[in-house]
C-alpha cells in the first residue's frame, strides 16, 4: 500500500532512532528518516519537506513529545504523530492521544511499533480521501449555489431534496418552501404526464437531456425551459433519486416566436407585391381598363393599383397638334431647327408635361 516512508524521528538518541527504524523495516515497510532532538531542528525539519509520519520521545532534555506535537500543530502538520517512549504512564499517554497524538508505543515493546504506523498511515490516508471529497462537495456546492440555472434534486417519487438560489429567482419558491414538497407543484396539468415518463427512463439508469417543455412560477405565470434530468445513484450503485437542471430559455422562445412572425409577414407581403401579366381588357376608343370587377378604369388608375408605378401627365406632339393648332407654327418651326432621328414628322423634345392639377387628357373636354 505504501512506498518508501519518509519518517521524522524526534529523539535524543541516535540508537533509539536506529532501533525504531529496523523494527519498522523487519515489519516490510521501506523508510527513509531523519532525527531531530530539539525545537528549531523540528520546525526546519517540516519547513524543508513533507513527512509521512512523526516519532516522537516523549521525554528529552530541554524538549519534550508535548512541546514537539504543539509545535506540529502550530505547523498544520496532518501526518500522524506516535510517541514512543520509555519512561510515559498510562495517564501521561491518554493526556497526548487527546492533545492529538494518533497512537504511544513503548520502546521496550516495539514489536508493536509497526502494525501502529501501518493502521494510522491508513487512517490518514482515509481522512485525506474523506477531505478532498468534502473540498469537492464544497465546491461543487458552491457552484450549484451560484449557478443561473435551476438545480434540484428529488427522490424516485418527486419528493425535492435540494433546491438552489438560481431555483428560487426562477420560479419565485424559497428552498424552505420546496424541500419535502413533490416536483408536480412545478408542472402544468396539461404536462403531467411528463412526469412519469421521465421517471421510467430515470429506472432505466439513461439521461434525459435538454427536452424543451414548460413550468410553473410562484405567481401561475408559465416558463419555457429546458431540462436536463440524471440519475442519482447511492454507494451501492442503485438509483434513488433523480437531479434536474432547468434553463430559462423565455427570451430565446420569445426571439424565434418573433423571427418566425418575421418570415411569416414577409411571406404575406410577398404574396401581395403588385404585378400585372396575362390578358388585359382595353376599350379600343377611349382606352379604358377593365378591372376584375367589370367596371372600367383609365390606364393609369388601373396599373397604379395594380403595381408599384407613377404617373406623370404630359402630351404628346400630334395631340399638341390636334388640341392646340395655334402652337402647330411653333412646332414646325422647332422642328426645322432639331429634327427628331427617325421621325420625320416627330415634334421635337419639348416638355408638354402638365402639372398635378390639370386635368389629363382622357378627361378634356373636345
Amino acid at each position: 500500500m505504501f512506498n518508501q516512508l519518509h519518517i521524522l524521528i524526534v529523539d535524543d538518541s541516535e540508537d533509539d532512532a536506529i532501533l525504531m527504524a529496523r523494527a519498522l523495516q523487519q515489519d516490510g515497510l521501506k523508510l527513509v528518516y531523519e532525527r531531530v532532538e530539539n525545537a528549531s531542528q523540528l520546525e526546519t525539519a517540516l519547513d524543508v519537506r513533507a513527512w509521512d509520519l512523526v516519532l516522537s520521545d516523549y521525554s528529552m532534555p530541554g524538549f519534550s513529545g508535548v512541546d514537539a506535537l504543539r509545535l506540529c500543530q502550530k505547523k498544520m502538520f496532518d501526518a500522524p504523530f506516535i510517541i514512543v517512549s520509555g519512561r510515559i504512564g498510562e495517564e501521561l499517554a491518554v493526556e497526548m492521544m487527546r492533545a492529538g497524538a494518533s497512537d504511544y508505543v513503548m520502546k521496550d515493546d516495539l514489536p508493536r511499533l509497526a502494525p501502529a504506523v501501518t493502521r494510522e498511515l491508513r487512517s490518514a490516508h482515509e481522512r485525506k480521501i474523506r477531505r478532498q471529497a468534502q473540498l469537492a462537495m464544497a465546491h461543487l456546492a458552491a457552484i450549484v449555489e451560484t449557478c443561473d440555472d435551476a438545480i434540484v434534486s428529488q427522490t424516485l417519487g418527486g419528493t425535492i431534496l435540494s433546491w438552489n438560489s438560481g431555483a428560487e429567482r426562477m420560479f419565485g419558491y424559497s428552498a424552505e418552501d420546496m424541500i419535502g414538497e413533490s416536483i408536480e407543484n412545478l408542472v402544468p396539468r396539461d404536462h403531467q404526464r411528463e412526469i412519469s415518463d421521465i421517471r421510467d427512463v430515470i429506472e432505466l439508469g439513461q439521461k434525459v437531456e435538454r427536452i424543451e417543455t414548460v413550468r410553473l412560477r410562484r405567481d401561475g405565470t408559465r416558463i419555457d425551459v429546458s431540462i436536463t434530468v440524471s440519475p442519482i445513484k447511492n454507494a451501492d450503485g442503485h438509483i434513488h433519486g433523480a437531479s434536474i437542471i432547468l434553463r430559462d430559455i423565455t427570451d430565446r422562445k420569445r426571439q424565434e416566436t418573433e423571427r418566425l412572425q418575421l418570415i411569416e409577414e414577409l411571406t404575406e407581403a410577398l404574396k401581395h407585391v403588385k404585378t400585372l401579366n396575362g390578358l388585359l381588357p382595353i376599350c379600343a376608343s377611349c382606352k379604358k381598363i377593365r378591372n376584375d370587377g367589370g367596371y372600367w378604369e383609365q390606364v393609369e388608375t388601373y396599373i397604379r393599383s395594380r403595381s408599384n408605378a407613377e404617373f406623370t401627365h404630359g402630351i404628346c406632339p400630334d395631340c399638341v397638334r390636334l388640341l392646340y393648332p395655334e402652337y402647330e407654327s411653333i412646332i414646325e418651326d422647332s422642328a426645322d431647327h432639331h429634327p427628331h432621328r427617325g421621325a420625320p414628322n416627330a415634334a421635337p423634345p419639348m416638355d408638354y408635361s402638365l402639372s398635378e392639377r390639370e386635368e389629363p387628357l382622357e378627361g378634356r373636354q373636345e
